[in-house]
Parts: C-alpha cells; sequence; structure tokens
C-alpha cells in the first residue's frame, strides 16, 4: 500500500515540477512575446489607461487626450488637427500611430526607459511612466502662412533653419483632421474610408512622402556641381551653349522659354532660366560628378528621418547623356521631395554646409525634464563655400531682376529660384509650380529661413511663370513669418 502511495506521490511532484517548469516558460521566456501579441487584449487596455503625452509647437500643446469612460479609456485629441497633421500625423485605437505619433511612441505613450526614476525600473515593476512631450521645432506663425498661402490646394511647402537643420514649417494640402480616427466605432471606420477614397488624398503627406520632378528648381543643384567640378570657372562669362540644343545622341532639341539663352553665362541661365545651358552643363559635368553632386545634397539617401522616414528624392545612377542632360534640369527620371528642395536653399544659404533636418527639438517628462536634445550637426558638405557665395547672388538676382520677383521683401535680401515641372502623357498634366528661397534680414549675419513651396495645380502659360506666379507668393509669406519672429 505504501508502495503505491510513494508511486502517487512521485507522479504528483512530477506533475508539480512540469506545472511550474510551464510556468517559469510562459512568465520569463515566453512572456516578451505573449506582452506583444496583437490578440493580446491587455495589452491595448493597459495601452489607452492614461492620458498620452503631447506634442507642443511653440511651448503650446496641438494634442491631447480625453476620458471616454469606456475600455480604452483615454482617446486623442487634436487642436488645429489639419493645420497640424502632417507633424502630428495620427494615434488611433483603431489604425494604429504615424509620423510623430510614431516615431516617438515610447515617449508619448511613456514606455520609454528614459521616463523611469530607475534604470530597468519599468521592467522591474512592469510598468509604465505617464506619458512624455515632444517639443518640436516648428513656429506656428510660419505654419499658418504656409497653411493659409496654399489654401487649400494641392500641394505642400517644407521650411528649414539653415544655420541649425530645424524644420521651422511643414505643410500639406488638402489635409484632415487626424481626430477623426482616434477612437473605435463606425464613425471613425466611416472616416478612415472617406478619407482614403478621396481623390485629393489629403492623409498623403505631400511634404515629406511625396516626391515631384522638381524642374527648373534643380538648375541651382546642376549649377552648384559646375561651379565646383570647374567646368564652369566664370559664373558671368559666356558658356558657348546652342539655342535650341540638340540632346546628345538624339535628333531630339530642347528648346528654352526665356530669350537670349544662347551662349549665356552660368549667372545669366539661372536668372531667366535657360533650359539648353544648364542641360549641356550638367553633360559636361558628367554622369559621376552629377551624381556625387546631388548626393551631397540628399538625393538618393533611402536614411532620410526627421524622425519620420522621409521618401528618397531620386537622381538615376544610370543614364545616357541625353537623359542626363534633361535630369540636369529637373525633368526625366529627377524627382525631389519639397524638404529635399528645402535643403538645397538651406546648403546655398549656409555657405555649402548643409545641416541635417530634424523635427523634435527635444523630448521631456510629463513635468518638463528633459529626457533627450537635438541638435545641429552637419550633413553633408554640399558645396565649396565661394560657390555657395556665387549661387546666392545669383538666387538674389533671380528675386530682383529675374523670374522670382514675387518673392521680394522690402529691405530683405532674398534668394530664390523659380521652376515649372511638366508631367503627364506628353506633358498634357498641368504644370508643378516651384519656387525655392532663401532671406536674410538687413541686420543678420546669416540667412534665416530657407523654404521649398510646390503647388500641383498650378496654371502656366510658360515654363516658371507659374513658379513665379504660384509659389513664390506663398514663399514669401512664409519667410517674412520667420523674419517676425
Amino acid at each position: 500500500m505504501i508502495r503505491y502511495i510513494r508511486r502517487a506521490a512521485a507522479l504528483c511532484l512530477l506533475l508539480l515540477v512540469a506545472l511550474l517548469l510551464n510556468a517559469a516558460r510562459i512568465q520569463v521566456f515566453q512572456a516578451d512575446s505573449l506582452n506583444h501579441n496583437p490578440a493580446n487584449r491587455r495589452l491595448t487596455i493597459t495601452r489607452y489607461s492614461q492620458p498620452r503625452g503631447n506634442i507642443l509647437v511653440g511651448g503650446k500643446s496641438v494634442t491631447g487626450s480625453e476620458n471616454t469612460g469606456e475600455q480604452l479609456k483615454y482617446e486623442r485629441t487634436y487642436t488645429n488637427g489639419p493645420l497640424y497633421a502632417p507633424v502630428t500625423g495620427y494615434a488611433s485605437q483603431t489604425y494604429g500611430t504615424t509620423l510623430l505619433e510614431n516615431a516617438e511612441d515610447d515617449i508619448l505613450s511613456g514606455t520609454d526607459p528614459m521616463l523611469a526614476p530607475f534604470p530597468l525600473w519599468n521592467e522591474i515593476t512592469r510598468s509604465r511612466q505617464p506619458g512624455g512631450n515632444v517639443v518640436t521645432t516648428i513656429k506656428d506663425s510660419m505654419q499658418r502662412a504656409a497653411y493659409n498661402g496654399l489654401a487649400g490646394r494641392r500641394g505642400a511647402v517644407a521650411a528649414v533653419e539653415p544655420s541649425s537643420g530645424k524644420i521651422l514649417a511643414l505643410v500639406s494640402t488638402p489635409s484632415y483632421d487626424p481626430g477623426r480616427l482616434s477612437g473605435t466605432g463606425s464613425s471613425v471606420t466611416d472616416a478612415w474610408q472617406q478619407l482614403n477614397a478621396a481623390k485629393s488624398r489629403p492623409m498623403l503627406n505631400r511634404a515629406i512622402r511625396q516626391t515631384y520632378p522638381p524642374g527648373s528648381a534643380f538648375k541651382i543643384v546642376t549649377a552648384a556641381a559646375a561651379l565646383d567640378t570647374d567646368v564652369v570657372t566664370d559664373p558671368d562669362a559666356a558658356t558657348d551653349t546652342p539655342s535650341p540644343y540638340v540632346l546628345p545622341g538624339t535628333t531630339t532639341t530642347l528648346p528654352n522659354e526665356a530669350e537670349g539663352c544662347e551662349n549665356a553665362s552660368l549667372a545669366e541661365a539661372i536668372r531667366v532660366s535657360c533650359n539648353t545651358v544648364l542641360a549641356e552643363l550638367g553633360v559636361r559635368v558628367g554622369l559621376k560628378g552629377m551624381v556625387d553632386a546631388v548626393g551631397k545634397f540628399g538625393f538618393n539617401d533611402t536614411g532620410l528621418k526627421i524622425p519620420s522616414g522621409v521618401a528618397k528624392s531620386n537622381f538615376d545612377t544610370e543614364m545616357s547623356d541625353d537623359e542626363l542632360a534633361l535630369s540636369s534640369i529637373g525633368q526625366y527620371d529627377t524627382t525631389a521631395t519639397p524638404l529635399q528642395m528645402a535643403m538645397v536653399a538651406s546648403a546655398v544659404a549656409n555657405g555649402g554646409d548643409l545641416k541635417y533636418p530634424y523635427l523634435v527639438n527635444r523630448t521631456t517628462t510629463r513635468d518638463g525634464s528633459t529626457v533627450h536634445r537635438n541638435g545641429s550637426r552637419t550633413y553633408h558638405r554640399a558645396m565649396d563655400p565661394r560657390t555657395a557665395v556665387q549661387l546666392r547672388r545669383m538666387m538674389v538676382d533671380v528675386v530682383e531682376r529675374g523670374t522670382g520677383s514675387n518673392a521680394a521683401i522690402n529691405g530683405v535680401r532674398v534668394g530664390g529660384k523659380t521652376g515649372t515641372a511638366q508631367h503627364g502623357i506628353e506633358n498634357s498634366g498641368r504644370p508643378y509650380a516651384w519656387f525655392i528661397s532663401w532671406a536674410q534680414a538687413p541686420d543678420s549675419a546669416q540667412p534665416a529661413v530657407a523654404v521649398a513651396v510646390v503647388v500641383e495645380d498650378a496654371a502656366a502659360n510658360r515654363a516658371d511663370i507659374s513658379g513665379g506666379g504660384s509659389a513664390a507668393p506663398i514663399a514669401r509669406s512664409v519667410m517674412e513669418a520667420a523674419l517676425r519672429d
């Protein structure tokens, strides 16, 4: 009898050990995967059990949290949602997060270990801290100037402080209210379907996620390459360029909309925007030289983050000479985000030193103690300082005597470059209007802001009138706002 009791006891002990081992397997080895399993409802409930941290512009919060009294307790709210949607993105209980709401989610949700009072505190206590805050580099006045200037038209504006890389404005229109996606239920589902079905694509962040042919605005990059490689040694000397220009290896002629482009100097070609001069200069620089030059401005970089990911601006690395000629005037397969083109203007404005663009000034705890601070750092030396000085003079000439007169500000040194990019089958689509620029106050040692504007549905009778007429006034408003602050 005792023998059977011992066997039963041994079996029970074995089962107890197996139970303990299984519990240890689940609680220790599988804990992390189970905690992050999308089917784990507790994770979602915990995530929304406390208010989310806020995103700040100019010291004021443009986000909030509302107690709904439901199982998923706190729902995201937005102040001036459409104005700041290209900055904040959305935080939805149904559809997840985008843009800053996504890139800084650990801070905003309170799960970042840096928010804890002691190292490993969250892991030991299995708790989360109150959501921290994200302080942006955006200036409210500039954001509003850009948003009001676009007036709902399809387009985007990006503005950067050349000396630091701070992004001062980031606007995309038409926009949307991210608060419509915050919660759950049929109203959120309906809003999601409506926004995704809209032909105007309001949830597309055109400032950093959409690329466009930059047209003549790209000629600044080609001019920098020509000067840096000594293809052009004197920007005021004749370039011995025919007009019209026959694309290499073809019988196709490239015309000019402007007059006086035959044998025009580089400075004159930038002022009136001669296609022929810049196309031939691009071919003279050569494919390798152009690829090297554009890379210094940020083209072909697939890893640019601000901290949200930025779409790659493209310049082909394999082309025939005729394709290179077109690419050198911002056509063919050359494409750029508005942020990329603001970086082009910024590099010129900052003496050739291109700073890495960033959108978050610092992150903090709920009570305002700094967790992490971003600072200025060089992205690339985009061009020789002497080249930058020459390009600044040319861009000023564009505004004072050329196609960019609508960007002029009394008493302020403004440099700019217009651009009109054709698109569609046989260029049947209405051209994209571009304007890139920078502005320097008379009492300042360096430019305060660099701006890029693109308007998708601009009317144009000739190349560059669209950029000067549709985009330049918007850039002027944004620059004026920057100089007032």
